[in-house]
């Protein structure tokens, strides 16, 4: 999609509703319910999170959507892909300068170029214990991604077009937290296997995004 196109549908997508629940359920793992029941009460001291779902042309003004491919670490989301973001951390404003500054550390996106156009659902990860509040951006022209070398192992540029492609969405079996594998829906984007609490994410956005286009 050329990108100009993109940001009159962006303009639209301001008033849209969420769509929550039915949008993360269509990529949700099949154990996820069950979890979230059994955590409930562990819920309620849930730290919290902002990620950001960040946009921009490349040089022949197609749109595009960076990911990140994290670190191997001892965590339950190691090498998993991800938006970039992260956690709450005192002295950020409110949830949206969370997402623009982890944003900016992790792959050098600057704060003041990037327009924030919508927050989309708060999605709760029961391995985690986190609430994470998943925001849309964009910026004009393509940054220049340098990744943070002690989290992020690679910088995936996913053009929006595949994002948007029904037949990158699939079922594949992956090894989960639990030491446990298990059959679960993904998007196949650069080669790069996206489930979970980020495919679920990315399904609000898709939906949102096909409501508008």
């Amino acid at each position: 999609m050329v990108f100009s196109t993109f940001l009159e549908s962006l303009v639209k997508l301001k008033n849209k509703d969420l769509l929550g629940e039915f949008a993360h359920a269509k990529m949700s793992p099949p154990y996820r319910l069950k979890l979230a029941e059994q955590m409930a009460q562990k819920r309620k001291t849930a730290k919290h999170a902002a990620v950001m779902a960040l946009f921009y042309p490349d040089q022949h003004q197609k749109t595009y959507l960076v990911l990140i491919l994290r670190k191997t670490y001892k965590g339950v989301h190691s090498a998993q892909v991800g938006f970039p973001g992260g956690k709450v951390e005192n002295g950020d404003i409110d949830l949206k300068h969370t997402a623009l500054r982890e944003t900016e550390e992790e792959i050098n996106v600057d704060i003041n170029a990037v327009t924030v156009v919508k927050e989309m659902s708060p999605l709760y990860i029961p391995p985690s214990n986190f609430i994470v509040h998943p925001f849309i951006g964009y910026v004009g022209s393509r940054p220049n991604f340098i990744k943070e070398e002690a989290e992020v192992e690679a910088i995936i540029e996913v053009a929006l077009d595949d994002f948007l492609d029904e037949s990158n969405v699939k079922q594949t079996k992956v090894a989960t937290s639990y030491k446990v594998d298990i059959e679960v829906p993904a998007f196949y984007l650069n080669g790069y296997i996206v489930w979970g609490a980020t495919a679920m994410m990315l399904s609000e956005l898709k939906l949102l995004l096909n409501e508008v286009r």
